[in-house]
């Protein structure tokens, strides 16, 4: 009977460990996520034509470098982009993140340098590709800026029907 004390106490102590119901953090500094979900509406002007009623999403993974006080001194960035509910074998022609607030058009800045017939919709007309390891205009004081203020940027897909863009979607980081 002396030892029942010591068995409950260390079956409390094991149940506490296996119960916890808090999510562990897998959270990397040097990797800041972003997604934007991407709608013909969200253009401006909206896209009215043929390309209206499909939608798409990105989800961005910015890998940086950075010293030894934790300042940028580099930066990459992968994107994945599906894209469904537009007309059949639409071609994507470029894709971007532009400085931009929702409804406010921006030059392109961050390009996924994507050439002609690389990234083609299926017959459905729904696609993912994937571009890692981009690079351009994406020094260390830009990826800062998009860091600190992503909803003032936002990633759209263009196509030859929509040259300024078919769908797009303010920056949310995750």
């Amino acid at each position: 009977m002396k030892y029942l004390p010591i068995v409950l106490i260390s079956l409390s102590v094991a149940a506490a460990g296996c119960g916890s119901s808090t999510p562990t953090s897998n959270s990397n500094p040097n990797q800041i996520k972003f997604t934007a979900t991407l709608l013909p509406s969200n253009e401006t002007p909206a896209v009215t034509n043929a390309e209206s009623s499909g939608n798409g999403n990105v989800a961005i993974t910015m890998n940086l470098t950075r010293d030894t006080s934790g300042a940028i001194t580099a930066a990459t960035a992968d994107f994945t982009i599906s894209l469904t509910g537009f007309p059949g074998s639409t071609g994507v022609t470029a894709a971007h993140i532009h400085p931009g607030a929702a409804g406010t058009p921006g030059a392109a800045l961050v390009s996924l340098a994507l050439t002609t017939g690389e990234f083609v919709l299926n017959s459905s007309g729904s696609g993912t590709f994937t571009r890692t390891g981009v690079t351009s205009n994406l020094d260390p004081a830009r990826a800062q800026d998009i860091i600190n203020n992503p909803s003032q940027y936002y990633f759209n897909v263009h196509s030859q029907l929509n040259s300024g863009g078919f769908a797009r979607g303010q920056l949310v980081k995750q």
